[in-house]
């Protein structure tokens, strides 16, 4: 099994602002989820990671092909939470800008290569060795063989994990990932690693 690192700002520590809180002992049954509809999640590369802003207008096009529409895009959108105007209805094969729903970081996001649909299942667990929570996904053999080729390609970059437009999570890639299994890594409680692992599998 292979790890993502959850990013926080530009470095590879884990998500800023949490303290992991972990008793040491397996997480109870109950941590493990299906995803039940994969249309629900996306994984995009990340080609630009932006500190949270203030929105300074509307973000008309969140999707265009034009560099300086998708820096006005990222400027004007407001990461407040709630519902994303596009709720899921974003192109898959077009770039998406977007905001990491905890942190109000903007991210301007490659296309779709890889769905919800290509994992198997997702589970909130305590990593034995290290004591700390992690959480492990499950591919399918279409999206093992996908998400390997992916990661071997971009080792050292990030990907998003898009939930109905909003970014759950961006982790960086340590290396390849081969075998169907990955691991994200963070300083994060096990609440919340909890609730990561619910929204992946579709909330």
């Amino acid at each position: 099994m292979r790890t993502l690192v959850v990013a926080a700002a530009l470095v590879l520590l884990g998500v800023t602002g949490c303290q992991a809180e972990v008793s040491g002992q397996p997480a109870p049954e109950g941590d493990g989820f299906v995803v039940k509809d994969g249309s629900l999640l996306r994984f995009r590369p990340v080609l630009t990671e932006l500190p949270p802003a203030p929105a300074t207008g509307t973000a008309a096009d969140r999707q265009s092909t034009d560099p300086a529409a998708q820096q006005a895009a990222a400027a004007a959108l407001d990461c407040a939470n709630g519902p994303d105007p596009l709720d899921g209805r974003d192109d898959p094969a077009l770039p998406l800008v977007s905001c990491d729903r905890a942190k109000g970081t903007k991210y301007l996001l490659g296309p779709v290569f890889l769905k919800g649909a290509d994992i198997s299942r997702v589970a909130a667990e305590v990593d034995q060795q290290m004591g700390r929570p992690i959480i492990n996904l499950s591919f399918t053999d279409a999206g093992t063989r996908t998400w390997a080729d992916w990661t071997a390609a971009n080792t050292g970059k990030q990907v998003a994990m898009v939930l109905k437009s909003r970014v759950l999570t961006a982790p960086m890639v340590q290396s390849a990932i081969t075998g169907g299994k990955t691991q994200i890594t963070g300083n994060f409680t096990m609440p919340e690693a909890r609730q990561l692992a619910r929204d992946i599998a579709g909330g």
